[in-house]
């Protein structure tokens, strides 16, 4: 039986993935003093790099880069709540991103703005889950306009790292 030779990930790889990952983290922690007037609403700007991560590099390191800022952020300045709504969102925001982009019918700003009504949805989920309180679904429209919102912002942003950066080499 023959061995396979695994692929060894670049040193520049790693680096740009740790960049991105504190990068990440410092946008979602510097959105937290930001009021954005509805509870639970941000535009999630940590996402711009998931999104370009899973245009130029793809789907397992945006999977990775998402899990560290989640985890890290949770325990340097949230709590196991705020992990579940971070993981939740993150996971199934991703899920459908991941989809979506093998269609190739959507561009990276169709991608992010159904990532982000998808991320806001999973933590509406949690919070019923959470709290018990079924009521809280109403918030949905809300939410849903907020995610449409974040993701443009999101999308608009990556799409313009995503050409500013097509000659760096990262892979």
């Amino acid at each position: 039986m023959r061995k396979e030779k695994r692929k060894l990930m670049s040193p520049r790889t790693l680096c740009f993935l740790g960049m991105a990952a504190c990068a990440s983290m410092m946008l979602s922690y510097a959105e937290s003093f930001i009021p954005f007037g509805l509870p639970g609403l941000k535009p999630g700007l940590a996402n711009i790099f998931t999104v370009f991560i899973l245009y130029r590099i793809g789907a397992p390191y945006a999977f990775a880069v998402s899990l560290v800022r989640c985890c890290l952020t949770a325990l340097l300045f949230g709590n196991a709540v705020s992990l579940w709504y971070s993981l939740a969102g993150a996971a199934l925001s991703l899920a459908v991103m991941l989809l979506l982009k093998q269609t190739s019918a959507f561009s990276p700003l169709g991608v992010s703005i159904a990532g982000g009504v998808c991320h806001n949805a999973a933590q509406l989920a949690v919070a019923v889950a959470v709290t018990g309180v079924r009521e809280i679904v109403w918030y949905i429209p809300l939410l849903a306009l907020g995610g449409t919102v974040a993701g443009v912002i999101v999308g608009a942003a990556a799409g313009i790292m995503l050409k500013k950066l097509e000659k760096f080499k990262i892979k």
